[in-house]
């Protein structure tokens, strides 16, 4: 007996009915990233290992557990990218673009993978729109990066169900004292922490502030603070920066706990959250990453990127407007053709070019099923058709066709040398 062969665990397929609301959600955020001045760039999903190990890190979860990381025919050691950051950086140190501090204002959208336990609104191939900042070192870019996302949220229509939460993990000798501190107060009760967090504690304690262990989280309350251990600069960055956002009027939380997972990131961090999805309540993160071009054999660059889960962004969106999706036609087709002869279908196929030539913009499909008229016209309005056109015998015979609002369930014979003009009123009008 034949099997049938099933997708891979937390891979999922995309249909039009949930694509058509993934596209409307992109279209926002790509309307508002050309109105901020950034400019799209296309990157490999497949890099080389070495790149993520220099990166991200060799004590971080990513590069450990959740890599896909295979040899080539060659024996080169390829992965399929976890995260875009490094591989953006890598493809402005190959191609000469970070000479002279230049400014570069970049956005990005595809699949990235990562082995995690599939749950709700984490998948194993996931799709993120990621957005990088090159040249501009003063926290005005953070600024007006946290202004340009507030702006996406408000076109989609989510602005009230996500919180903005900042912090800083401040520069790297900071952190360290810091981490030191936190190494200390972990190993005095070391008994309340669960198993994985244990572990953490000498490889990579920072991670233990992200758990989402609620014991833990009540544990951490009375732990150090990173901002107590921040140098002058970082002080004066992060100060800065809340006092912008308290002058325009941007609300925001302080989260004591909020670290990167990966281990280039320093200085100002962020999140938006929302309390609408569970435990994959993050929507977008980011921050500051001015030291990853040195790392990997570039000069040194300020730089700031996030990056915006549009999987849980389209779950997020989905669940607010539940009763407009559900309300929703499938598919919404502007205009469909329909023969009610067999020896027509050539016919309403040439219409059809003819009316794509006329109105490049409009969703046009041809019926060109058998089956009676009563149910081609049922398929039509099942799946969201406004206008159908209708060619019989008769209407063959004298040059007309039938044109069929579906919306209002009225129809009229028009002339063929008018339908240009009736779907010009219907459609434009």
């Amino acid at each position: 007996m034949r099997k049938n062969i099933q997708s891979i665990r937390g891979v999922k397929d995309y249909f039009p009915n949930e694509l058509k609301y993934i596209h409307n959600i992109e279209s926002a955020l790509k309307q508002v990233l050309h109105n901020y001045g950034y400019h799209e760039i296309r990157l490999p999903i497949l890099e080389k290992t070495e790149l993520f190990q220099r990166s991200v890190g060799n004590l971080t979860d990513i590069i450990n557990k959740e890599m896909y990381s295979f040899q080539d025919k060659r024996g080169n050691n390829i992965t399929l990218r976890p995260e875009a950051t490094a591989g953006c950086v890598r493809a402005g140190i190959q191609n000469n673009l970070f000479k002279n501090n230049q400014i570069h204002r970049f956005w990005y959208l595809g699949p990235m993978f990562r082995y995690e336990r599939p749950q709700y609104g984490r998948y194993r191939q996931f799709y993120q729109l990621g957005v990088e900042v090159f040249g501009l070192p003063d926290i005005y870019i953070e600024l007006e990066l946290i202004m340009m996302l507030n702006r996406c949220w408000k076109l989609i229509g989510i602005d009230k169900y996500l919180n903005l939460e900042i912090n800083s993990i401040g520069s790297d000798k900071s952190r360290k004292n810091f981490c030191n501190k936190l190494i200390d107060f972990l190993k005095k009760h070391e008994n309340l922490l669960d198993k994985d967090n244990k572990k953490k504690i000498y490889k990579n304690p920072l991670r233990i502030l992200d758990t989402k262990n609620p014991d833990v989280l009540k544990l951490l309350k009375k732990a150090p603070k990173i901002l107590d251990y921040l140098d002058f600069k970082s002080k004066d960055r992060f100060k800065k920066l809340c006092n912008l956002m308290k002058l325009n009027n941007i609300t925001y939380k302080v989260n004591n706990n909020l670290v990167r997972g990966l281990d280039y990131y320093n200085d100002i961090v962020f999140e938006w959250k929302t309390m609408n999805l569970g435990s994959q309540d993050t929507i977008c993160a980011g921050g500051r990453y001015d030291s990853l071009s040195y790392i990997l054999g570039g000069n040194n660059i300020p730089a700031i990127g996030l990056a915006i889960g549009i999987d849980r962004l389209s779950i997020l969106y989905k669940l607010l407007y539940k009763l407009k999706y559900n309300s929703c036609k499938n598919n919404i087709y502007d205009l469909c053709l329909i023969s009610l002869e067999e020896e027509l279908v050539i016919k309403i196929i040439q219409l059809s070019e003819h009316i794509r030539n006329i109105f490049p913009k409009i969703s046009i499909l041809t019926i060109l099923n058998k089956g009676k008229i009563g149910d081609k016209l049922s398929y039509a309005n099942k799946i969201g058709v406004k206008i159908a056109i209708i060619l019989g015998k008769r209407e063959f015979i004298n040059n007309t066709y039938i044109i069929k609002n579906l919306q209002k369930n009225i129809q009229k014979t028009v002339e063929k040398k008018l339908i240009e003009k009736e779907l010009n009123n219907f459609f434009y009008c």
